[in-house]
């Protein structure tokens, strides 16, 4: 199956994925039926699979498929790509007590990070 331009990439995914249940491609090939060499071509991005056959694969890990729509005009789910130069801007026009408040607020935030790493 040849690569579309505008085909979805999942191939990323599915190696986190797979990585993350500490499966080769040969095991999870076993446990789906699909051919490792398959598995090899989604997650080089060589192919696009279905959602059903992406679903199948991540099936065999416990996992599943999640889709949801959002508007183009949204900013991508679980964050945004916003350029430095925007970010050095908004910094630009805070104020000392309020570049204070944001460094304070970063700090805490880390420490929290840090102690819930520490806790697993």
């Amino acid at each position: 199956m040849p690569k579309r331009a505008d085909a979805p990439r999942c191939g990323r995914l599915l190696v986190e994925a797979r990585r993350r249940h500490g499966l080769s491609q040969q095991v999870l090939a076993e446990r789906t039926g699909i051919a490792q060499t398959n598995i090899s071509r989604i997650e080089r991005d060589k192919v696009s699979p279905s959602l059903a056959t992406l679903n199948r694969l991540l099936e065999a890990m416990g996992e599943t498929v999640k889709v949801t729509a959002v508007p183009l005009s949204s900013p991508p789910p679980g964050g945004g790509n916003v350029s430095i130069r925007d970010l050095r801007a908004d910094f630009d026009e805070l104020t000392p007590d309020q570049r204070l408040e944001q460094a304070a607020l970063l700090s805490r935030t880390a420490s929290e990070l840090a102690a819930s790493r520490t806790k697993r």
